[in-house]
């Protein structure tokens, strides 16, 4: 990919996220008001979020790989079912994807 392509695609995209965001202030404020609005924007949000955490967690770039991530993904998964604080959440997941690793799985 040449340097020219590779700017001329930056800017379009910085482009389509400055007109997005624009887009969101120029929406009147009585629909954003709307309970199904909000209901749908919270949905969104956590489903942007799942699909994150899923792709950071078996991809790898090229495919699906299953390694120390997934075992400390369920690790924080259970944490957070429990109620635990989230830095201890964090901990945990670390510690596990951490020991997991040390014992040469991935």
């Amino acid at each position: 990919m040449t340097t020219t392509v590779l700017w001329v695609t930056v800017l379009a995209a910085s482009l389509a996220c400055f007109a997005l965001k624009l887009a969101g202030h120029l929406v009147p404020e009585h629909w954003l008001a709307d309970e199904r609005v909000s209901r749908l924007t919270g949905l969104v949000t956590v489903a942007l979020l799942t699909s994150l955490v899923v792709v950071q967690t078996v991809g790898d770039g090229r495919g699906l790989t299953v390694d120390a991530r997934l075992p400390a993904l369920a690790v924080a998964a259970v944490a957070l079912a429990l109620r635990a604080p989230f830095v201890l959440v964090v901990v945990l997941a670390a510690g596990a994807a951490a020991a997991l690793r040390a014992l040469g799985w991935g």
